[in-house]
């Protein structure tokens, strides 16, 4: 782990609870690693990994990096307080979204890891910036090998594409989204369907609340 601190943080005063993935959308690791540490951008986060798994520590964990901005999760909006947020370095949709090199989530597995159990934190309290942000954010994206996490027993898997015993209509499927921590009635419920779909039923995103993005909701909570 390389030490590169970053200005831009401050006080929690609250638990750590959550972990944040972020992608870094810029065009270069080195240019979103400059700006995490510029006082004058005022964001942050914790950790940043690049392409081929090289890792820097910009803000101790006990400390309220700026990395969510104006998020919701469960109901509370202190989402920056009770969290860690890991950059990843990708381009993101702006600049070329690519796939996520294995080097770099053979990085952030062991990293996520540890930061689960040094605060006790349960596997679906790892969530994606676009989770806790819809209506602004895309990151880390359709293409993050979320069932890598999964299966170390670090994230909520994928849908599978099995079907619940009753799928759920619309209005009963965004009360389950609320349940599971969107934030529909303050981000509407278009941005938190998409967001859905981009977590966790990627060949829907876009399509709106279908039966099958229904069917996918109600496997995640009953």
């Amino acid at each position: 782990m390389i030490e590169a601190p970053s200005p831009n943080f401050d006080a929690r005063g609250t638990d750590i609870s959550m972990v944040v993935l972020h992608y870094t959308g810029m065009k270069t690791g080195q240019a979103a690693l400059d700006r995490l540490r510029d006082p004058d951008a005022k964001v942050s986060a914790h950790y940043l990994i690049e392409e081929d798994g090289t890792l820097f520590r910009l803000v101790p964990e006990a400390e309220r990096a700026w990395h969510a901005g104006v998020a919701q999760w469960q109901g509370r909006s202190d989402v920056n307080a009770m969290s860690v947020g890991i950059e990843i370095v990708n381009p993101g949709h702006e600049f070329g979204y690519r796939d996520f090199p294995a080097a770099q989530i053979d990085a952030l597995i062991p990293l996520l890891r540890g930061i689960l159990r040094r605060h006790d934190i349960p596997a679906e309290r790892v969530v994606g910036h676009s989770d806790v942000a819809p209506d602004r954010k895309d990151d880390p994206g359709e293409l993050f090998p979320w069932g890598r996490l999964a299966e170390e027993g670090l994230a909520l898997p994928p849908w599978n594409g099995a079907y619940p015993q009753a799928v759920p209509e619309e209005e009963r499927a965004l009360q389950r989204l609320s349940r599971i921590g969107y934030g529909v009635e303050v981000f509407g419920a278009a941005a938190c369907v998409t967001a859905f779909q981009r977590r966790f039923a990627p060949a829907e995103l876009g399509q709106g609340l279908t039966e099958a993005t229904r069917a996918a909701i109600g496997c995640y909570l009953s």
